[in-house]
């Protein structure tokens, strides 16, 4: 599956469930806390959780949790990106392009 066939099909499966019609600052939110949990994901694949109610996983289990919290941010970032109409092609180029415009 290529990134445009992935966004539509994310379009398709949220739309399904009623999940992009909600309000552009609820998604934002929502948006907001996956990153924490991409940032949790990394702690215990870096550093490890030293909590008491917290099991330790295996950096094979961490970095599967790591991929579910990097596709949940994703996830959300299509649905913005659908909201407005912006293929994530179009957003990887206007990257490239603005970092090869600034750093060469």
């Amino acid at each position: 599956m290529d990134i445009s066939e992935f966004q539509q099909w994310v379009k398709q499966y949220y739309d399904e469930r009623n999940w992009s019609s909600l309000d552009i600052f609820i998604r934002i939110g929502f948006l907001a806390e996956e990153t924490g949990e991409v940032a949790r994901a990394i702690r215990a694949l870096e550093i490890g959780r030293d909590r008491p109610d917290e099991a330790a996983g295996t950096y094979a289990d961490n970095k599967e949790q790591l991929i579910e919290e990097l596709g949940d941010v994703l996830g959300n970032l299509i649905v913005i990106a659908n909201k407005y109409d912006i293929s994530l092609t179009e957003v990887f180029e206007a990257h490239h392009r603005k970092l090869s415009d600034r750093y060469s």
